[in-house]
């Protein structure tokens, strides 16, 4: 995981002061409607003891930030999980882009302010974002509705994502809404209605999504490999590709899940018989259809075998 360097917290980021279990909390909307998604939050429990905006972090902060990535019916979210931030980070990582080259980013550099404020308790209180000036109040030329409706979704689901502690748990979030600001009145941003939630998962998130190891990662002779996923029956097939493209390595992982949302997933593996140098871990979906519609959505990470 990337960590950034320390900087003065200069907003406070309340939600994220303690490492307590924050479960999904979403709204039902379609994320391509004109219409801001609506506060009803799902069936899953957010905790009780979300803290205030009154309390002080706790610590360092664990932030899944969310990126762009092509699967092949559309484009959609995938999570990248980022250790040792502090406040002012969430929105920093998404404004200097990801890690892993297959990800990118749809904030408009210099749009928004890093830092961001928290109002409320849990579910029901709002991450207040900060725009730099009135001209992205609108959407830019050039960016089409979907992409600014995607980029949004970015900066939802990434504040959602913060955590108290060295750890991330990418199935855990908030549900809290997303306010935009100037000046100190609410206003639009890229053209989207402020109070903005997070799309429902099915609807924004790639079908599968590698967490670890980290795009980059040098493993030894075995690493664990984690994400998450909605995949046929809750498989999800995995392989390790030496520097040619060849397959070297498969196995398979079961999720916890795979109908309603994406779920958690593992796999060990052993790279023990293999020679030093430079592979890919590759997990996907697992695909009955034989490659109609596209074919399986996958992650990719680059790994270094010591």
């Amino acid at each position: 995981m990337r960590t950034r360097p320390r900087r003065p917290h200069s907003l406070l980021v309340a939600l994220a002061a303690t490492a307590c279990l924050l479960a999904a909390c979403g709204d039902d909307s379609d994320p391509e409607s004109e219409e801001t998604p609506s506060a009803t939050p799902s069936t899953s429990p957010v905790a009780s003891d979300t803290p205030t905006a009154s309390e002080e972090p706790a610590g360092e902060l664990s932030v899944t930030a969310y990126y762009v990535g092509d699967t092949p019916r559309s484009r959609a979210l995938y999570g990248e999980q980022h250790a040792q931030a502090v406040p002012d980070d969430p929105i920093g990582f998404l404004l200097d882009g990801p890690v892993d080259p297959d990800y990118r980013t749809l904030l408009p550099a210099g749009s928004i302010e890093p830092g961001v404020s928290f109002d409320g308790v849990g579910a029901g209180g709002t991450f207040q974002v900060e725009l730099t000036d009135a001209s992205w109040s609108e959407r830019p030329d050039g960016m089409t509705r979907r992409d600014a409706r995607l980029a949004v979704q970015q900066l939802v689901w990434t504040l959602n994502s913060v955590q108290g502690g060295a750890g991330a748990d990418p199935s855990l979030r908030t549900g809290a809404g997303v306010a935009f600001h100037l000046d100190g009145a609410e206003v639009s941003y890229l053209g989207i209605p402020s109070g903005v939630r997070a799309a429902p998962e099915l609807d924004v998130l790639a079908a599968v999504n590698v967490t670890a190891p980290a795009d980059g990662t040098a493993v030894d002779d075995t690493f664990t490999a984690t994400g998450m996923a909605s995949s046929f029956e809750a498989t999800v097939p995995w392989e390790v590709q030496d520097a040619s493209g060849k397959v070297v390595l498969d196995g398979f992982a079961t999720a916890e899940g795979w109908i309603e949302r994406l779920y958690p997933w593992s796999a060990e593996v052993d790279v023990s018989e293999l020679p030093a140098g430079a592979y890919t871990f590759v997990a996907r979906t697992d695909d009955p259809s034989g490659g109609e519609g596209g074919g399986p959505t996958e992650d990719t990470k680059r790994i270094t075998v010591r």
